[in-house]
């Protein structure tokens, strides 16, 4: 298995990919590396719902994968959105290679509030967790304490720890021993 590579879209804190790489390895004890960072997405924006594309971001960091065995995770301040929803914290191939979480609404700043560092660190762990989990083809789980329960809203994130729940844990170990010949490529959003 040859890890992850973390790759910021535009300007993000080194504070937040720090942990976000650091969450990542102990989660799946696996490599996390960084990657120099990408320009914002702004090909991705759709200027009538003022919001990002999140499956043209994924088909975009495709690219900086290291190679076919390995897992890639943008991290970007855009707002993100796909047709059916009208907002995603993030989106992943579900058993593929490519996935993104977006800042914007893991910011207290989006909800009128004082800006919160250590907070919107701690989301964001709890996001990249849920959307690489989602790479090694984990699902929705039903403990809203596991990462991998479903985030409709920050108030569900503020839920969540960073560790998988047992099953999860459980689940991500027979998928790894199966890693990489899972095929699916359909995505996830959450």
């Amino acid at each position: 298995m040859n890890g992850v590579t973390v790759v910021a879209l535009g300007r993000i804190e080194e504070t937040v990919l720090e942990a976000v790489t650091t969450v990542l390895g102990h989660t799946f004890q696996i490599p996390v590396r960084t990657a120099p960072a990408l320009p914002e997405p702004v090909f991705a924006y759709d200027q009538q719902r003022g919001q990002y594309g999140s499956v043209l971001v994924l088909r975009h960091i495709l690219k900086e994968r290291a190679e076919p065995a390995s897992k890639v995770l943008g991290v970007t301040e855009k707002d993100l959105f796909i047709p059916m929803l009208s907002f995603v914290l993030g989106q992943a191939q579900l058993s593929g290679p490519a996935a993104v979480i977006s800042l914007a609404r893991l910011r207290q700043e989006f909800y009128g509030f004082a800006a919160d560092g250590d907070l919107l660190i701690t989301r964001a762990m709890k996001e990249a967790v849920h959307e690489i989990g989602h790479t090694f083809g984990l699902t929705h789980c039903t403990d809203n304490r596991c990462p991998m329960s479903l985030s409709n809203t920050v108030q569900h994130v503020d839920i969540k720890g960073t560790d998988l729940c047992a099953t999860c844990a459980t689940l991500f170990e027979e998928k790894r021993r199966q890693y990489p010949t899972s095929n699916n490529r359909s995505s996830a959003a959450g």
